[in-house]
C-alpha cells in the first residue's frame, strides 16, 4: 500500500483555515472589547422593600405572575434578604435549609416572613384591581394561619392556585374573573 502524501495546495488550505480562524476569534475579541465587554458589571438587583408597580393584568396567568413577585419580595424584605435569594431557596427544601442556615433564620421566622409577603401580595393586588376587596378580606384571614410549607407552595405556584380556584367554581369561574378585575 502506498502512503498518501499531503500535496502543497492541502497544506496550503490548512494553513489558511488555521490563520482564518485566528483572525475570526481576534475580531470578535475586539467586538466584545469594543462593546464594553472588559467593564461588565452585573445589574443591581431591586430593593425588595420598595414597592413594584402592578401593570394592568390580564387574566389568571399574569396575575398569579405578579402575585408571586409581589409576595417574594414582601417576604424578602422581611427577612433582608434579596428576592431573587429567597426565590432560590424556596425552590427546594435542601435549597430552604442552606437558605436557612446561611441567614440564622428558623422555620418560624421563614414562616412570618413568608406569610408577611403573601399578605402584602394581597395588598398589592387589592390597590391594583387585580382582586376584589370581596375576595382580598377572607384570604388574608387564611394567609395569617397556613402552614409554611403550602404557603410556599402557594408563592411558587400561584398560578396552579388560582387555576384551582377557577375550575372548583365552575360555572362561577366567569364572576371569579370580574372578582380579580
Amino acid at each position: 500500500m502506498s502512503e498518501m502524501k499531503p500535496n502543497k495546495t492541502t497544506h496550503s488550505r490548512g494553513l489558511l483555515l488555521v490563520i482564518g480562524s485566528i483572525l475570526a476569534s481576534l475580531l470578535l475579541v475586539g467586538a466584545y472589547l469594543a462593546a464594553g465587554g472588559s467593564s461588565y458589571t452585573p445589574e443591581k438587583v431591586q430593593d425588595p422593600c420598595k414597592p413594584r408597580p402592578w401593570s394592568n393584568p390580564q387574566g389568571l396567568s399574569e396575575i398569579a405572575n405578579q402575585f408571586t413577585v409581589s409576595a417574594l419580595d414582601g417576604a424578602a424584605c422581611q427577612l433582608g434578604v434579596s428576592r431573587e435569594a429567597l426565590a432560590r431557596a424556596l425552590a427546594t427544601p435542601e435549597a430552604r435549609e442552606r437558605f436557612k442556615q446561611k441567614y440564622g433564620i428558623n422555620d418560624e421566622k421563614l414562616a412570618k416572613a413568608v406569610r408577611a409577603g403573601l399578605l402584602r401580595a394581597v395588598d398589592d393586588a387589592e390597590e391594583a384591581g387585580a382582586l376584589s376587596p370581596i375576595l382580598a378580606v377572607p384570604l388574608r384571614e387564611t394567609l395569617q394561619r397556613i402552614p409554611l410549607d403550602q404557603a410556599i407552595e402557594l408563592i411558587n405556584d400561584a398560578e396552579s392556585f388560582l387555576g384551582d380556584a377557577n375550575s372548583f367554581l365552575g360555572p362561577a369561574a366567569n364572576l371569579l374573573e370580574e372578582f380579580l378585575r
